[in-house]
């Protein structure tokens, strides 16, 4: 089993993407519904966090979230803080940065499965 990277790192990497993905989709789609912004983010958090432990997911969570709502949501460039949106966005988020770990362990565990099975000394 592949040992899981560290979380910092892992955040600092969904920093630096989520920031690209938000600046080429202004560029492509202007600064319109953040919608397919936070499609995409969603995307990128469970991308990145198959490679993490579960605990890592809500930073990365609040890192994606960070980057959309500074740079994806009206007013452009300030954080703001609206409780029925953003509650949303971070759920949103979470559980995608959730679901991709969670999806890993299982492959993982399904794999680590098959070794044993595979070789399994008493012929059974």
């Amino acid at each position: 089993m592949p040992h899981p990277v560290a979380a910092p790192s892992v955040w600092a990497a969904a920093g630096v993407a989520a920031v690209v993905v938000v600046t080429v989709l202004n560029y492509l789609n202007g600064h319109g519904d953040p919608t397919i912004d936070l499609l995409l983010l969603s995307v990128l958090c469970a991308v990145l966090s198959t490679g993490v432990r579960l605990i890592a997911a809500p930073g990365t969570a609040l890192v994606c979230w960070l980057a959309l709502n500074g740079f994806a949501t009206p007013p452009m460039g300030e954080l703001t803080w609206s409780a029925g949106y953003d509650l949303g966005r971070l759920g949103c988020l979470l559980a995608a940065a959730s679901t991709g770990t969670a999806i890993a362990r299982i492959i993982s565990a399904r794999a680590a499965y098959r070794r044993l099975t595979l070789h399994d000394p008493t012929g059974t």
